[in-house]
């Protein structure tokens, strides 16, 4: 190269780093025009329980069958519901890793909550999910999937049907796809499965929003 063109290839060189420093200029744009995709973490949502407290919603994960792919010992079934953060499901297989509930019978399902932490867990914590729903493992269909980046937090997942509805099932499937750092084994802290709570037909009443109505607002 000759030096008439190195003196160019240097002006060049200045002139768009001045440009770059502008404060015009977003600051993930390079000297070659292109920019660097920074991927934005997953927002957490609000906790479960202040939805349950609104009224218009219902945890019926109690009413389920549940079951895993597979698990490490101690860290089953019983750690994904037990309403502890620090306790969580750890997988033992190969992936996909499957969590399956089922209800014994047609059952209305609004939303998912699952709380993952990407701070603890590390490469343990899912990435990809799917969520599938159907009358038994032989007719399973995906209606969401979801990816998520560094998650610390619920994780909300409408399931609605192509009316916008929630949908009506006889099971629900998560399968975790995918694992951060490309983990083999997951780890989940909490399933939360909720369904809509209907207006009364006798009439509609104000929710029960505080602690105090919430003692009262079932007949015993």
């Amino acid at each position: 190269m000759s030096a008439r063109a190195v003196k160019i290839q240097r002006f060049r060189t200045q002139v768009l780093e001045a440009v770059l420093i502008s404060p015009l200029v977003p600051r993930n744009t390079t000297l070659s025009g292109l920019k660097m995709t920074t991927v934005s973490k997953t927002p957490p949502g609000a906790d479960p329980k202040q939805l349950e407290r609104t009224g218009t919603v219902r945890e019926i994960g109690s009413q389920a069958v549940w079951s895993l792919s597979s698990c490490k010992p101690g860290f089953g079934v019983d750690q994904l519901r037990d309403d502890n953060l620090e306790t969580y499901w750890q997988s033992d297989g190969s992936q996909p890793h499957l969590v399956n509930i089922q209800f014994r019978r047609k059952t209305t399902v609004k939303m998912l909550c699952i709380y993952a932490d990407y701070k603890s867990d590390e490469s343990y914590t899912p990435s990809k999910i799917s969520v599938r729903v159907g009358n038994n493992f032989h007719n399973l269909q995906e209606i969401r999937q979801l990816e998520m980046v560094e998650p610390s937090g619920w994780i909300h997942i409408p399931l609605l049907d192509l009316a916008n509805n929630p949908v009506r099932t006889f099971m629900i499937q998560i399968a975790v796809l995918a694992n951060h750092q490309n983990g083999r084994d997951t780890h989940m802290r909490q399933i939360k499965v909720y369904t809509p709570v209907e207006e009364s037909s006798v009439g509609k009443f104000p929710r029960c929003t505080t602690v105090d109505f919430m003692m009262y607002r079932a007949i015993r």
